[in-house]
């Protein structure tokens, strides 16, 4: 299985953002990947608080190392880029890894 991180958006609208995350995530498991949602992950209780700043950047900085063991990012654009999605793009680029851009949209 291609391992692959999963970029979409998280601040904002966290509900509507969670439950689209939830839905790419099942999109690249159906592609026959195996994903990993930083942003779902690190966001639960307990773990590390987005609004908090450091913890933020904690989260950042430790999605981002994933980069290393990742075959690819994929980068699900229907909610948009968000800042966090970019610094993932650029960590990306920065090893050496393919993007792929999605949308779970049907062709218009």
């Amino acid at each position: 299985m291609r391992l692959v991180i999963v970029e979409s958006p998280y601040a904002g609208d966290v509900a509507a953002n969670v439950a689209y995350a939830r839905d790419c995530v099942r999109d690249a498991l159906a592609r026959g990947e195996a994903p990993f949602a930083s942003h779902l992950l690190y966001t639960q209780a307990g773990i590390l608080r987005d609004e908090v700043p450091a913890e933020r950047e904690q989260g950042i900085a430790a999605a981002l190392a994933w980069y290393r063991a990742a075959d690819a990012g994929v980068v699900y654009t229907d909610r948009g880029i968000s800042r966090g999605m970019e610094f993932g793009i650029a960590a990306a680029k920065a090893a050496g890894k393919p993007l792929e851009f999605r949308s779970l949209a049907p062709p218009a």
